[in-house]
């Protein structure tokens, strides 16, 4: 009996170590996921964004185009 106890003791000891680990990786594995899906939040909020943002210039050119225009017939 005297040999089964620190046995006993490395098996309890090595399987607080495995919950342990094992509650790591769920808590990563979330994590990852949560920061995935932020990643293509913002991905998405960057693509409007670039189009917003040639969609002015676009604006901006054309009004530059119709002064230079004016300023030709006048």
């Amino acid at each position: 009996m005297n040999e089964s106890d620190p046995l006993k003791n490395e098996l309890a000891a090595l399987s607080e170590t495995l919950d342990q680990l094992l509650k790591t990786v769920q808590r990563m594995d979330e994590e990852n996921r949560s920061l995935r899906h932020s990643q293509e939040q913002l991905a998405t909020e960057r693509a409007g964004l670039l189009a917003r943002n040639e969609q002015a210039r676009s604006r901006v050119e054309a009004m530059i185009q119709r002064l230079k225009s004016l300023e030709n017939q006048g």
